[in-house]
C-alpha cells in the first residue's frame, strides 16, 4: 500500500513531463521540453577532392614519421640542462664582466684589516670608559667610607630587587636514552619523461 502512494503520477503532454507527488500534490515538478529537429541530409562529396585530402592526411603522417627518424640518436631533453629560448636570447645581458681576482683579494683584504682596526679601536675606548666608571666608582665609595660607615656597607650590599633573577632545574637537558632521530620524509620529484 505504501509502495503505491510514493508512486508519483505522470502526465505526458507533447514532448514535456509533468509530475506530482502523492504526499504533496500541489507540488509539481515539470521537466524541460525536449526539442529536435530532423537530420541533416549529408552533402554528397566530389571524390576526387576526398582523394586529394587523404593524399594530405598521408603526407602529413609521412613527413611527421621522416622527422621521428631523423631524430632516432637524439637523447631525451633534461629540463635542468636544456636552455629556454628566453634564456639563450638573454644569455648576453646575464654574463658577468671578468674581474680580476688578485685585485678582488687585496681589495677585501684592505676592507678586513680597516674593520679589524675599527672594531680595536672601538675595544679601547669601551675599556677606558669602563675603567674610567670605575674608578670614579671607587673613589666614590672611599669618599663614602670617610662620610659615614653605614652608608658605606649599605652602597656595597647586592639589591636583589634590582634584577630579580630565579633558576629552577638543570641548565641544561640531558639527552634522552635510546632516543632515535628521524630523518624525514623524501620525495623524488624527478620528471619522467615516457
Amino acid at each position: 500500500m505504501n509502495k503505491l502512494l510514493r508512486v508519483r503520477e505522470s502526465f505526458i503532454l507533447s514532448s514535456r513531463m509533468i509530475t506530482t507527488n502523492t504526499y504533496f500534490p500541489s507540488f509539481l515538478q515539470v521537466s524541460t521540453p525536449l526539442l529536435a529537429e530532423p537530420m541533416k541530409k549529408k552533402k554528397k562529396m566530389d571524390p576526387q577532392i576526398l582523394k586529394a585530402r587523404e593524399e594530405r592526411k598521408k603526407k602529413r603522417i609521412e613527413k611527421s614519421i621522416k622527422k621521428l627518424e631523423k631524430n632516432v640518436k637524439q637523447l631525451k631533453p633534461i629540463e635542468e640542462i636544456d636552455l629556454t629560448i628566453n634564456l639563450q636570447k638573454e644569455k648576453l645581458a646575464r654574463q658577468r664582466a671578468k674581474i680580476d681576482e688578485e685585485s678582488l683579494l687585496n681589495k677585501r683584504q684592505d676592507i678586513l684589516k680597516t674593520w679589524c682596526t675599527f672594531k680595536y679601536q672601538q675595544h679601547l675606548l669601551e675599556r677606558k670608559m669602563i675603567d674610567r666608571i670605575w674608578s670614579s666608582q671607587s673613589e666614590a665609595l672611599k669618599q663614602l667610607a670617610v662620610i659615614s660607615e653605614e652608608l658605606y656597607i649599605g652602597a656595597i650590599q647586592v639589591d636583589s630587587l634590582l634584577l630579580p633573577f630565579s633558576a629552577v632545574g638543570p641548565t641544561s637537558t640531558p639527552p634522552l636514552h635510546d632516543y632515535e632521530v628521524l630523518d624525514g620524509e623524501y620525495f623524488d620529484e624527478t620528471p619522467k619523461l615516457k
